[in-house]
């Protein structure tokens, strides 16, 4: 509830702010006590400020080169303050005859380094929960180690198999991530590829079908644990009691602040692309859909199309001949060359005769 009360002067003053400009204030003592006026005045004085106000940018001191606005606030003196602290505790920590809990000063600026990047990361998008960092460390570091071995191994089936641990962890990566329809497809594209490269060098090195059997095999304790873990790692992202909708909040002194709407209920990547593409752009879906089936009629009648100048074989009619219904007729010449001519009928139809010359 607030009200204004406004003076003969113009001044509006509310319960939420303290009179400014040449006017009287609550102490005046040409104010009768008891006034509406007085009592204003004392209620917006005695009024607390707004807990907002402490984290207020004020600027002490402010610079313009060209177009360039430089200004020098509070959040940036307590920052040089913080880091001139942080400098000083590394040169005391590290100088010579100093503590002896780090051998030099390079290593512990290179301890320093790494210790922000994983803090960083699990600040951002793990937060303090510990259980997501660690199902992002099982999917990444399979995925670099595959990554690796499918440029080092030496054996060509293998460079083909390592893809699919890469493309597996790529796609819990992008599940907890949020990106579910981008997790969904991404193996489903890349595994026809996968296909396509192991046929050709199937094909390319003659591997030998029993060979490739015997390497299923030999392998197929690995693959069988490899699977369970992913089994398990899915079943473990998406249940609700492992990992709560909300996260923990446990620093309530920090300054990040969460915004809940966003969470309790937000649409998924395939409801987002779904609405966007079949009500605004389906026109872009419909096109490129429409020259892909030209694409494909096209090949079918390219594929389809048969001449008359091109001789053909026809398998059906010389497999159907009987040789028990035929006629064989020997022709002998001078030269001893013969010449043999096989003539025979399927049903009412006859059949071309088939002839070949030879030497006796």
């Amino acid at each position: 509830m607030t009200f204004k009360i406004t003076w003969k002067d113009g001044l509006v003053i509310t319960p939420w702010e303290r009179p400014i400009g040449p006017t009287h204030g609550p102490s005046d003592p040409s104010l009768p006590s008891g006034s509406p006026v007085k009592d204003a005045l004392d209620l917006a004085q005695d009024v607390p400020h707004s807990p907002l106000d402490q984290f207020a940018i004020k600027s002490f001191l402010d610079m313009r080169v060209g177009y360039l606005y430089i200004s020098f606030t509070n959040p940036t003196f307590f920052m040089l303050l913080t880091l001139g602290l942080v400098f000083l505790l590394f040169h005391l920590v590290t100088k010579k005859g100093g503590g002896k809990s780090v051998p030099n000063a390079w290593q512990s600026l290179v301890e320093l380094i790494y210790d922000f990047v994983p803090n960083l990361h699990e600040s951002s998008i793990s937060g303090k929960d510990g259980r997501r960092t660690m199902i992002l460390s099982v999917f990444s570091s399979p995925a670099l180690v595959s990554g690796l071995m499918v440029s080092s191994a030496k054996n060509p089936v293998h460079s083909v198999l390592f893809p699919i641990l890469v493309f597996r962890d790529t796609s819990g990566l992008l599940l907890l991530l949020g990106l579910d329809f981008s997790a969904m497809i991404f193996p489903v594209v890349h595994i026809g590829a996968i296909a396509v490269s192991f046929l050709f060098i199937v094909m390319m090195f003659h591997i030998q079908i029993a060979e490739i059997h015997e390497e299923v095999l030999r392998y197929l304790p690995v693959s069988g644990i490899i699977g369970l873990i992913l089994w398990w790692e899915m079943f473990f992202i998406l249940d609700n009691e492992t990992i709560p909708l909300l996260p923990t909040q446990r620093n309530t002194t920090s300054l990040r602040y969460t915004v809940y709407a966003g969470k309790v209920r937000s649409w998924t990547n395939l409801e987002t692309l779904g609405n966007l593409l079949y009500t605004y752009y389906f026109v872009y879906f419909l096109v490129p859909s429409l020259i892909l089936l030209v694409a494909m009629i096209g090949a079918i009648v390219l594929t389809m199309h048969r001449t008359t100048q091109v001789k053909r074989q026809d398998v059906f009619r010389q497999n159907a001949l009987d040789f028990r219904r035929t006629i064989m007729r020997r022709t002998t010449d001078n030269s001893r060359s013969t010449k043999r001519k096989v003539s025979g009928d399927i049903g009412s139809n006859p059949i071309r005769e088939i002839g070949w010359e030879g030497r006796e």
